[in-house]
C-alpha cells in the first residue's frame, strides 16, 4: 500500500515538473517565435518561428484556427511525416510579426513553392477571432501585405500544396516589398542553366516537329504523323518542366500533378505507332509486331487507370506506384525491343535501338540522381539534364535512321524513275526527230517548187521584159523597166528566202558565206569599196532558217543604208568570235547618222532592232568614224 502511494506521489510530482517544464517552454518560445519586421532587410526564413496545422478533416473554419492545435514547422520537418500529407488536405501557417517602426512596413510572405493555392488572414488582437486579413496582392505563391506601425500581430496563410508525391518543400519566407522582384527572379530563377538548356532543347523539337510534319504533308507517310506527335508531346514536357520550374499556381500544378507523366505516356504511344509504321513491322518482324502492339494497348489502359486515379481519388500513393512501376515496364519494353534489334542486325532498325539504348542508360543515370537525392548544383548533375540528354540521343539517332532510309528510298525510287524517264525520253526524242524529218522535208519541199515554179515563173519575166525593151529600142517606156526591176528584185528576194528554207543551209558557216557573197555583189560596179573579214576557223553551230532570215534582213538594210544615205566610199564587214560570243560589224566610213533627225531611218532602224529582238541577237547602231551596226550574239550548243 506504502509503495503504491509513493509511487502515486511520484507520478504527481513528475507530471507537475513536466508540467512546468512545458510551461516555462511555451512562454519562452512564444517570446521567441515573434519576428522583429525591422530584421528584414531582403528577406529571412522564419521555419523556426513559424506553426503549421494540416487540416485532415477538411473541417477547420477560419474561425476555429484560434483553437486549432499548431506544431512548429521545425518539428514536423524533423519528423519526416508522410509525403502525401501535405498535398491531400489544406495547410495553415501561423506566425507573429512585430513592427518596432513609426511607420507601416509592407512585406512579402510565402511558405514554399509547389503551392496551387494561398490565402492569407490576421488575429485581431482585441476580439481575439481571425479573419481575412486585406492583403495588398496574391501571386502565386506570395502574399503582399501591411503591418500598421508600432503593433504586433499575428498572421495565418492558408496553403493547397501541389498534390504530387513530394519532399516538404516548405520554406517559409518574410521578403522585404523593394527586394520583392529581385527575390522572384532569383527565387525562379535559381537554376537558370537547366532552364536555357531546357529551352533550347525545346527549340530543337519545335524544329523537328515542323520538319516532320512537313514530311508527312509532302508525303503523306503515315510515320511521319506519329513521330510529329511524340515530338510535339516530347517538346511539351521540356519546355514546361523549364517554364514552370519552382512556379506555384493552377496551371503549373497541373503539370507537374497529371500532365507531365500523362504526356509521357501519350508520347510513348505515338512513338511506338511511329516505329511500327518506320520499320513496317506488320510485314518484316511479325514477333517485334505482336510486342509493340501488346506495349501499345497497356501504355493506353495505364493512361486511363492513372487519369481515373487523379481524377476521381485522392490516392496519391497509388498514382506515384503508377507511375514508378510505368517507368521500370517501360524500360522493360525498351531493352526486350533493343536486344531484339540487334540480333535482326537489320541497320535501319538498329539507329532507332541505339538510340532507345542511349536514352535508357541516361534515363538510368537521372532516375539515379533522383533517388540518392544528390544535390543538383549544375548542368552535369542534374537528373532532369540527363533525362533531356536521353530525349536528344535518341532524336538525333532517328534523323541518322531517317537520312539512311531517304537514301535507300531515293536510291531505289531514282533507279525506277531513271528507268521511265528513259523510255519516256526515248519515245520524245522519236517523236521529235520524227516531226523534225517532216519539217524538213515540208521546208525542202517548198523551197525546190519555189525554185523550179516560180523561180522559172520570174526568170522568164524577167527576160521577156529584156526582149520588149530590145525591140523598143530608142523608146523610153517606164513601165517595162519597172518590170525588169521589180522582176529582178523579186527574184533576188526569193532566192534569199529558198536559201533560208533549205535545211542543208542551217549552219553559221554556211549564213557567213551567203552574207560574203551578197555583200560583194551587192557593192559591185557602186564605187564603194567593200571588206570582209573573217577568222581563219568559225566554230560550228546550227543557225535555224529564222535566224538567217531575219539578220540577212538587217544586214541588207545596213548595206542599203551605205548605199543610198552614207555617202561613204568604204565599207567593212568583220566577224570576231570570242569563246561562245560571236559579233558581226558592219562599219561604213560616210557620215554617220544624225540621232536628232531620224524620219528617214526611223522606220528601217525599228524594223531592224525588232527583227533581233526577236531571235534574241543584241542590236546596236552608232556613230563611230562613220555608222557602226554592231550584231551579237551567244553560240548555242
Amino acid at each position: 500500500m506504502i509503495k503504491k502511494t509513493s509511487l502515486k506521489i511520484r507520478n504527481i510530482f513528475t507530471c507537475l515538473f513536466l508540467l512546468c517544464c512545458q510551461t516555462v517552454f511555451c512562454q519562452d518560445s512564444t517570446v521567441n517565435k515573434i519576428v522583429e519586421s525591422g530584421d528584414i532587410s531582403t528577406s529571412l526564413i522564419i521555419t523556426d518561428k513559424t506553426e503549421m496545422f494540416i487540416d485532415f478533416s477538411g473541417k477547420a473554419t477560419i474561425e476555429s484556427l484560434v483553437n486549432q492545435k499548431f506544431v512548429p514547422v521545425s518539428v514536423y520537418k524533423k519528423s519526416k511525416r508522410s509525403i502525401y500529407d501535405l498535398p491531400l488536405h489544406p495547410v495553415y501557417f501561423r506566425f507573429t510579426l512585430k513592427n518596432n517602426k513609426t511607420v507601416a512596413d509592407t512585406l512579402v510572405f510565402t511558405p514554399g513553392y509547389i503551392i496551387k493555392y494561398i490565402d492569407f488572414f490576421a488575429l485581431d488582437s482585441v476580439t481575439q477571432k481571425v479573419s481575412k486579413y486585406n492583403a495588398l496582392q496574391t501571386d502565386q505563391g506570395f502574399v503582399d501585405f501591411v503591418i500598421p506601425a508600432n503593433s504586433t500581430k499575428t498572421f495565418y496563410s492558408k496553403a493547397i500544396f501541389n498534390k504530387k508525391k513530394i519532399d516538404c518543400y516548405i520554406y517559409p519566407t518574410l521578403i522585404n516589398s523593394n527586394y520583392e522582384e529581385e527575390f522572384k527572379s532569383l527565387f525562379y530563377n535559381k537554376r537558370y542553366d537547366i532552364k536555357t538548356f531546357g529551352f533550347v532543347l525545346s527549340g530543337v523539337l519545335l524544329m523537328m516537329i515542323l520538319f516532320t510534319f512537313t514530311n508527312y504533308v509532302l508525303s503523306k507517310k503515315i510515320e511521319f504523323l506519329y513521330y510529329s506527335l511524340y515530338s510535339f508531346s516530347v517538346f511539351l514536357i521540356i519546355f514546361f518542366h523549364a517554364f514552370f520550374t519552382r512556379q506555384s499556381g493552377i496551371v503549373s500544378s497541373m503539370f507537374s500533378e497529371y500532365v507531365d507523366f500523362a504526356l509521357m505516356l501519350i508520347g510513348t504511344i505515338f512513338y511506338i505507332a511511329f516505329t511500327r509504321c518506320f520499320l513496317d513491322t506488320a510485314n518484316k518482324y511479325k514477333t517485334l509486331n505482336t510486342i509493340f502492339k501488346i506495349e501499345e494497348r497497356f501504355v493506353f489502359v495505364v493512361l486511363l487507370l492513372y487519369s481515373f486515379l487523379h481524377f476521381c481519388t485522392n490516392a496519391i500513393a497509388m498514382e506515384s506506384l503508377l507511375e514508378d512501376s510505368m517507368k521500370i515496364i517501360l524500360l522493360t519494353f525498351g531493352v526486350v525491343y533493343i536486344v531484339i534489334a540487334f540480333m535482326q542486325r537489320e541497320r535501319l532498325m538498329n539507329y532507332l535501338a541505339i538510340g532507345n539504348a542511349l536514352q535508357i542508360i541516361f534515363s538510368c543515370i537521372s532516375l539515379y540522381l533522383v533517388l540518392i537525392n544528390f544535390k543538383q548544383t549544375n548542368l552535369f548533375n542534374s537528373a532532369i539534364v540527363y533525362y533531356e540528354m536521353g530525349l536528344a540521343m535518341a532524336l538525333i539517332f532517328f534523323l541518322l535512321g531517317l537520312t539512311y532510309k531517304n537514301k535507300e528510298e531515293i536510291i531505289a525510287t531514282t533507279k525506277k524513275q531513271e528507268a521511265l524517264k528513259l523510255e519516256a525520253e526515248k519515245q520524245k526524242y522519236e517523236t521529235e526527230i520524227s516531226v523534225f524529218k517532216a519539217q524538213q522535208e515540208e521546208r525542202n519541199r517548198i523551197s525546190a517548187d519555189m525554185h523550179d515554179d516560180l523561180g522559172a515563173g520570174m526568170t522568164s519575166i524577167r527576160l521577156y521584159s529584156e526582149l520588149a525593151k530590145n525591140k523598143l529600142a530608142g523608146q523610153n517606156i517606164p513601165e517595162i523597166e519597172k518590170i525588169s526591176s521589180s522582176a529582178d528584185e523579186l527574184l533576188n528576194k526569193m532566192n534569199a528566202i529558198i536559201w533560208s528554207m533549205t535545211s542543208a543551209n542551217d549552219s553559221l558557216e554556211n549564213m557567213i558565206a551567203y552574207l560574203r557573197s551578197y555583200a560583194i555583189e551587192y557593192f559591185e560596179d557602186t564605187g564603194i569599196k567593200c571588206t570582209v573579214n573573217l577568222p581563219n576557223e568559225l566554230p560550228y553551230a546550227i543557225v535555224s532558217g529564222v535566224i538567217r532570215r531575219n539578220v540577212f534582213l538587217v544586214v541588207k538594210e545596213a548595206l542599203n543604208n551605205v548605199l543610198k544615205h552614207a555617202k561613204a566610199t568604204e565599207v567593212v564587214i568583220s566577224l570576231k568570235v570570242e569563246e561562245k560570243i560571236i559579233t558581226l560589224y558592219i562599219q561604213d566610213n560616210g557620215k554617220g547618222i544624225d540621232f536628232n533627225n531620224l524620219r528617214q531611218f526611223s522606220n528601217g532602224l525599228k524594223n531592224m532592232k525588232k527583227r533581233m529582238d526577236d531571235v534574241d541577237i543584241e542590236f546596236k547602231i552608232e556613230n563611230k568614224n562613220g555608222t557602226l551596226v554592231t550584231l551579237v550574239r551567244e553560240i548555242m550548243d
